[in-house]
């Protein structure tokens, strides 16, 4: 005769152990532990139902947020968003101001600062404070057949200056700067209260064809050295450099006009 239960009848059957008999709390701990198919289809079930309820508890209570409100309530709220609206627009406004100030305000200040920094660059070459380089001319003047001349050499000094040189050094030694004095020494020049001896190599940094030029015109300082019995010797370079410095001296008399 056919067995009358079902495959999961038989299943969840519980399992009767020999000489002893089930209790409520075996079958309880039987059906927690191994939950036969329709149980746990029943479950599911459950928790669907008690998920599209919470779901719709939450829809409802955001609908019902301005459910309530009469039409002239609704109208209050959204002037009361327009005016917080334009009061934040407003701050970005003035925030974005102050920002464009700062970066205005920080950019002529650091070209303020890159410009002083180029007029102190600039006045500590003229003033002979630091070494320099660049290009230029080396200009040899060799005693043969007489002594030159200080005033021939100032000339020299003053005809380059006038062709803009930059940075004017003798004999490695010292550089010639707009206070530099030159006078007659035995033995040669004195430039700075240092003797300088022939032959006398003088560096100078510019344009290498101009200040050629102000040492080769008609009766310039190349003809008025070599009538004194020298030899004129200039090089054209591309690159030299210059390293004698003056040492700064503090102006005893003059001082800044503040009227000015």
């Amino acid at each position: 005769m056919p067995d009358p239960m079902s495959d999961d009848e038989r299943r969840s059957a519980p399992e009767k152990e020999p000489g002893r008999a089930q209790t409520g709390r075996d079958r309880l701990r039987r059906a927690v532990l191994r939950p036969s198919r329709g149980q746990v289809v029943v479950a599911l079930l459950l928790a669907l139902v008690g998920y599209a309820a919470v779901t719709q508890v939450r829809f409802t209570n955001v609908d019902n947020t301005y459910a309530s409100l009469r039409e002239q309530d609704l109208i209050d709220v959204l002037t009361g968003l327009a005016a917080q609206t334009q009061r934040a627009e407003a701050e970005i406004a003035r925030l974005e101001r102050t920002r464009d100030d700062l970066q205005s305000d920080t950019g002529q200040r650091e070209a303020a600062i890159a410009e002083a920094e180029n007029t102190a660059d600039t006045l500590a070459i003229m003033a002979g404070l630091v070494p320099v380089t660049g290009p230029g001319i080396r200009v040899t003047v060799t005693e043969n057949e007489g002594t030159v001349d200080v005033d021939t050499m100032v000339d020299l000094v003053q005809e380059l200056r006038t062709a803009d040189a930059e940075a004017i050094q003798f004999n490695e030694e010292v550089r010639a700067v707009a206070q530099t004095s030159f006078e007659d020494a035995v033995g040669g020049i004195e430039i700075d209260g240092t003797l300088v001896s022939s032959p006398y190599v003088i560096d100078v940094i510019g344009e290498p064809g101009t200040l050629h030029g102000a040492i080769d015109f008609p009766k310039g300082p190349r003809d008025q050295l070599e009538d004194e019995g020298a030899t004129v010797e200039v090089e054209e370079l591309a690159s030299l450099d210059i390293t004698a410095v003056v040492e700064p001296r503090r102006p005893e008399y003059a001082e800044p006009d503040s009227s000015q």
